[in-house]
């Protein structure tokens, strides 16, 4: 069956995962890790792709970005994915694949998944037993935003400035949405949607993406949205 076009339109948050080919890892220190980072912000800048937040596993990476322009996403990955694996490569005397085919992607709705999103990435370290805590993880955008650490190339969206009026207010406001966790059903729905490639929104915001592309953009109904009966 022919794979769907990647559905990528500038403006929007996209969720974003690149794997490791047969699960082996693309990080054997923390040399590989800074050199990631600093490739990921040099071409995230030059193809004007806003990078919100970030964590780096052992065998694969999510990203929280809004492109800017027209395939700037794609662009982006790209050029990233071939710098690293030459990298990689020469450092690690190799050759061959690195990454399990194409980097997978969600476009997601801000209000309602965002916050969402950014809590399933940071809290991704703590699920996989690496750290019994998100700040315990350097290798993520956790300390930024609950003001241990100060990335200046990352782009806070305007969602994470409206959680106080202060910089201490927004930090701990973000800390205790982590503290919190994420509920399982929404946890499922940016998963399934990053894995599957589709939007994940309410029914009216999938409707009003749908004009903006020829490709079909939702499979199924999206799980319960982020903080919905109190639980996150």
């Amino acid at each position: 069956m022919a794979r769907l076009p990647r559905l990528s339109l500038p403006g929007y948050p996209h969720h974003v995962i690149l794997r490791g080919n047969n699960r082996q890892l693309i990080f054997k220190d923390n040399s590989d890790r800074q050199i990631w980072l600093e490739l990921l912000v040099t071409h995230c800048q030059t193809q004007q792709v806003d990078l919100h937040a970030f964590v780096l596993m052992d065998n694969h990476v999510h990203l929280l970005v809004t492109p800017q322009a027209d395939q700037a996403l794609s662009k982006m990955m790209q050029n990233l994915g071939r710098d690293y694996v030459r990298y990689f490569n020469k450092q690690h005397t190799r050759t061959g694949t690195l990454w399990e085919g194409r980097f997978r992607s969600s476009l997601i709705q801000t209000e309602r998944y965002f916050l969402a999103c950014m809590v399933y990435m940071d809290l991704n370290p703590v699920r996989a037993g690496m750290v019994a805590q998100a700040l315990d993880h350097p290798w993520s955008s956790h300390a930024h935003y609950v003001g241990a650490r100060q990335d200046s190339w990352l782009v806070a969206h305007d969602v994470y400035w409206a959680l106080g009026n202060t910089p201490f207010a927004r930090e701990k406001a973000y800390a205790e949405l982590v503290q919190a966790g994420i509920e399982d059903k929404n946890k499922q729905a940016l998963t399934s949607s990053v894995m599957g490639g589709w939007a994940l929104g309410e029914d009216v915001f999938i409707q009003s993406l749908q004009p903006l592309t020829k490709r079909r953009i939702h499979k199924a109904k999206a799980g319960r949205p982020f903080g919905e009966n109190g639980q996150n």
